[in-house]
């Protein structure tokens, strides 16, 4: 008879796995991917490196699991922020203003979830995060060319175009803040860079942006 977990074994595991997952997220946030070696994760959790395998068969997939664990929060900040807009003009602008201002709070975390290289499984992940964020803004854009308030045109390949710009604009900053910008806080780079990229992206659109006379 194969052996069956007992609901206290297999509780035990899960709350296991969930502070290994937590001690990764705070080491992708401190060190990036290179530091979230299986070693360092399991000493952060507070259990043997061989107990980390009962999780995670390698650091591939313990970095798949870390990504969606990251990515899932960061979208769910970024609907939450879409459903206080009124019109999917302000909806769009929601969309890059939350992504662009958490991602230079926490730069580090975001040049790991954005351009840090990782494991080829990663880059996969990325591309269903781009993706993710890509659908959000085209369902905006759609109804706003719907309504009359955006000019005609493709909204798949308009939001795709503007998450690849919006991540390549970051790229830079994140990559060495706070030295890039001139700042010594990255709420310092919030300020300058953020309406900089809603009004970029508003413009990008079609639409008039508020500085517009």
């Amino acid at each position: 008879m194969a052996y069956r977990r007992t609901p206290a074994v297999q509780a035990r595991l899960d709350a296991q796995s969930e502070a290994v997952l937590q001690a990764a997220v705070g080491l992708l946030a401190e060190r990036g991917y290179g530091g979230c070696t299986m070693a360092a994760v399991a000493d952060r959790a507070g259990i043997a490196t061989g107990s980390l395998y009962q999780h995670f068969a390698n650091k591939a997939e313990l970095s798949v699991q870390l990504f969606r664990r990251v990515v899932t929060g960061e979208i769910e900040a970024v609907n939450a922020a879409v459903a206080l807009r009124d019109t999917p003009r302000q909806r769009i602008a929601a969309v890059v203003e939350t992504f662009a201002a958490r991602a230079l709070r926490a730069p580090r975390l975001a040049y790991a979830l954005l351009v840090e290289p990782a494991d080829t499984v990663v880059d996969g992940e990325r591309l269903v995060f781009r993706r993710a964020f890509r659908d959000v803004i085209a369902t905006e854009i759609a109804a706003a060319v719907a309504s009359g308030e955006l000019p005609g045109q493709d909204p798949v390949l308009t939001a795709a175009a503007l998450v690849g710009a919006v991540g390549e604009a970051l790229a830079g900053p994140l990559a060495a803040l706070p030295e890039s910008l001139g700042v010594t806080d990255p709420r310092e780079a919030t300020v300058e860079v953020v309406p900089a990229l809603v009004s970029f992206t508003l413009r990008a659109l079609g639409g008039r942006d508020d500085s517009d006379a």
